[in-house]
């Protein structure tokens, strides 16, 4: 499974609407309204992307990207 960073993960979580190619599909068009001043996050949604079109359907379904809401209770 190719890794993703935590970054990239992150950016997953909020953007995932559930399938992979939807998830391609909100990132793509969330990158084409960046700035100039958004290095960082051109940065991970460029590492994200990539990764996506490489993984398989079955690896994307094992991806957590779910946000785990533990606040230590």
């Amino acid at each position: 499974m190719i890794g993703f960073t935590e970054d990239e993960l992150t950016l997953m979580m909020i953007y995932n609407p559930g399938t992979k190619d939807g998830l391609i599909q909100e990132l793509d068009t969330m990158q084409k309204a960046l700035t100039g001043r958004d290095r960082n996050l051109r940065k991970w949604t460029k590492g994200a992307l990539e990764k996506l079109y490489q993984i398989t359907e079955q690896e994307f379904e094992e991806l957590q990207l779910i946000p785990d809401f533990d606040f230590g209770e």
